[in-house]
């Protein structure tokens, strides 16, 4: 996976010891989130001039925090790269901090802009920001932490949830000029704005997630 990217031995151990720990998150942080973010967060270091590896390393451990509480993951995941002795053969403890810091910054509800062009990066990468990928992910999320719910219940968790985050007047935000999420927002946008659309993606993804439960 992109080793033609980012040094061998980096690709290795993340490969080996960072990204099997996100088999043990939800449905909506596991695997394949987290391999998508890393293909989006190299794709913009390229556009960007970032540092490859840094990015890299970012991205990979951008919802590690996940093994404990949701609320501060992003904390919790800024920490557990600080303290990972092993970086620091890739990694001075100035780029270190960065990365830190990057990982603290990542979180759409952040109420401060990232501190750096690599917390802009990973922010900007994390965001799922094609509907269908959006849809399942929001209704993945309610099923795995409110199990205890109805369809219905289900339904105004995940429209409140679209209204609160990616609507016109939603927390989420943007911070690399010109990236292609910006088009996808949009067209997520007129989708929330059409109640009778958004209610066919929920039944949509509600049904495929449930038909086998």
């Amino acid at each position: 996976m992109l080793k033609n990217t980012a040094s061998l031995d980096l690709v290795e151990f993340v490969e080996t010891q960072i990204l099997p720990q996100y088999a043990n998150f939800d449905r909506a942080h596991n695997l394949e989130h987290v391999t998508r973010v890393i293909r989006r967060s190299l794709e913009l270091a390229q556009r960007t001039g970032a540092d490859i590896n840094m990015v890299y390393a970012i991205a990979a451990y951008h919802d590690i925090g996940m093994q404990g509480p949701r609320a501060v993951h992003h904390i919790t995941g800024g920490r557990i790269l600080a303290a990972d002795a092993r970086l620091k053969r890739w990694f001075s403890a100035e780029q270190i901090k960065i990365m830190k810091e990057a990982v603290e910054d990542h979180r759409a509800s952040a109420a401060h802009a990232p501190r750096s062009l690599y917390g802009k990066i990973i922010a900007e990468a994390d965001r799922d920001i094609v509907p269908e990928v959006v849809f399942r992910r929001t209704v993945q999320y309610g099923l795995a932490n409110y199990p205890e719910l109805d369809r219905e219940h289900h339904w105004l968790r995940f429209r409140e949830h679209m209204n609160e985050k990616y609507s016109a007047h939603g927390y989420i935000r943007l911070w690399i000029p010109g990236s292609p999420n910006e088009e996808r927002l949009k067209e997520l946008r007129s989708i929330i704005a059409d109640a009778a659309r958004l209610r066919e993606q929920f039944d949509r993804f509600y049904d495929a997630e449930t038909q086998n439960q």
